[in-house]
């Protein structure tokens, strides 16, 4: 008896790290938008597209999640091809020997099952400084269109100062403050087994789909439905 005990003490943790799984950034569909003072005129927005990385993460647990990201600053767009320039010259983000900037995460606070606070190291133009994000789940499922893979979702904002990077060229047309939006998903990674699950639920269909994990929505049957054509990638 007391072998069983200390056998299953043992194995307990295991278990439950499993649980955490790993997920690639989708770059396609991941994007950061940057919100700026121009000379007080307006908020000028730009994006960067084209973000990559990793992240492990367990719905039913937050507090274990990491995730690395790069950014490829070199490819940030503000709808004008001499702003962008200008932007990425080497008194602004010197996009030439800084081309991407990257986020690491060091410890996650959960708010409530979707919301948590987001704590890492944010390197922008060499320069690194922890930030806070503060970030929404949005949901986890398999995705409607080939290869029906496990994505997830997430919302996140922050706001940083550009000087704290040492981007402080233009201050009078240039604002400070700048608020951060980021809408990424990420697919689960090949060979990664999802969250498990204590139950299943019939289909109706004599299949029997897993349960839902704690705050994640489930995936209904017609996500194994093959898409039409002109489906949106």
């Amino acid at each position: 008896m007391r072998l069983a005990l200390l056998l299953v003490l043992f194995a307990a943790p295991a278990a439950v790290f499993a649980q955490a799984a790993r997920y690639v950034i989708d770059p396609v569909h991941t994007r950061v938008m940057f919100e700026l003072s121009h000379a007080g005129y307006s908020q000028a927005i730009g994006t960067v597209s084209g973000s990559t990385g990793t992240l492990v993460f367990d719905p039913a647990d937050w507090s274990r999640a990491r995730v690395e990201v790069s950014v490829p600053v070199s490819r940030l767009d503000l709808g004008d091809d001499k702003w962008n320039r200008a932007a990425l010259g080497r008194n602004l983000l010197d996009g030439d020997d800084y081309p991407a900037a990257s986020f690491v995460s060091t410890r996650v606070e959960p708010v409530d099952a979707t919301h948590a606070s987001v704590f890492g190291t944010l390197t922008l133009r060499g320069v690194p400084r922890e930030v806070k994000l503060d970030v929404a789940f949005n949901q986890a499922r398999r995705y409607p269109l080939p290869p029906f893979r496990r994505t997830i979702g997430f919302s996140a904002t922050t706001t940083i100062s550009r000087k704290a990077f040492g981007i402080d060229a233009w201050p009078t047309v240039i604002g400070d403050s700048v608020a951060l939006r980021i809408e990424a998903e990420a697919q689960l990674q090949r060979g990664e087994d999802p969250t498990p699950t204590p139950a299943a639920t019939p289909r109706g269909d004599g299949e029997e789909a897993p349960a839902p994990a704690p705050g994640v929505p489930d995936e209904d049957a017609s996500s194994r439905e093959p898409p039409a054509q002109g489906s949106p990638p």
